[in-house]
């Protein structure tokens, strides 16, 4: 591996791989187009091809999320900024208008999250459809969604953790990457002949991880024993990942006042949410099982 990289160039060292002039965008007619617009694009069209099929699948009308999905991809890239604007504020209060600029990056999983499942509660009420069987429906979809749009981390030169030498180290030009993205460990590993960072891939281990919750969800979506499973098993699968590999990462977005990575609370939050609730209600069915049992034995 070369000791100084040119600026677009991504490394593996660990696993032999050098990447040679990765882009961030490219030129279409006289306008550059983000990479990072594209994946996210190509998410959302994915996800939600699957989730038509899905719908399908299990007897409802595929054209209902095809409707639903003007409103979420709307609403879910508006409340994905708003919650990384609000926990990074400090960035922007010089020059308000870049909040408006989501080229660069900016977007954050779980304002997208909310904002989603917002807008599938309201669409449903108006459909006056069940909002747990539309969100189960989707849940898949919006697994596989972020699993292809954490690429555009990748592109995007973010999304990375601490310092590492492990298998999957990652090498990026010192000039790709924010200042506030280096962390004193990455320095302290950084030589004076060397012109790059050496990071953990945190992008690439979410990208694994939700490709394994996707593999869960799709299996288990036949078995689910209520409505609303599927969005208990998402909160708590994703939950759980989220909040180990939001400890690694460097660019974390703080709860205002304190040293906690506002993503991690949420994560773990989720995942305790999600196991109460899975506890709860399948305790309710067992009893309610019981009781027919009985009220059976009884007749």
């Amino acid at each position: 591996m070369p000791d100084i990289m040119e600026k677009m160039d991504i490394a593996f060292p660990n696993l032999n791989i050098y990447l040679r002039n990765v882009p961030k965008s490219f030129d279409v007619f006289g306008f550059t187009i983000a990479l990072y617009g594209v994946i996210i694009g190509l998410g959302f069209l994915l996800g939600l091809l699957l989730i038509a099929k899905l719908a399908k699948k299990t007897g409802q009308d595929p054209d209902e999320y095809w409707d639903l999905a003007i409103y979420l991809i709307i609403f879910s890239i508006i409340g994905a900024r708003i919650y990384y604007v609000l926990f990074a504020w400090d960035s922007y209060k010089s020059n308000p208008i870049s909040v408006f600029n989501i080229r660069n990056g900016g977007l954050a999983i779980y304002g997208g999250v909310i904002a989603g499942f917002i807008t599938i509660y309201v669409y449903s009420r108006i459909k006056k459809k069940s909002f747990l069987r539309y969100a189960d429906t989707i849940m898949p979809g919006l697994v596989l969604g972020q699993a292809i749009g954490r690429w555009g981390n990748f592109t995007n030169r973010e999304v990375f953790g601490e310092y590492t030498d492990g298998l999957f180290a990652m090498r990026l030009p010192i000039e790709m990457v924010r200042a506030s993205d280096i962390s004193e460990l990455m320095r302290e590993h950084m030589s004076t002949s060397t012109n790059y960072i050496q990071v953990s891939p945190t992008f690439l281990y979410e990208c694994l991880w939700n490709v394994a919750l996707l593999i869960i969800l799709l299996v288990y979506l036949k078995h689910k024993k209520f409505d609303g499973e599927m969005i208990l098993l998402y909160l708590g699968g994703y939950g759980l990942g989220r909040a180990w590999i939001e400890f690694v990462r460097t660019d974390q977005l703080y709860i205002p006042g304190t040293h906690v990575p506002v993503s991690m609370a949420l994560a773990i939050a989720c995942v305790i949410f999600a196991v109460v609730c899975e506890i709860v209600v399948r305790g309710k069915l067992i009893k309610s099982k019981a009781s027919v049992h009985d009220n059976d034995k009884s007749e």
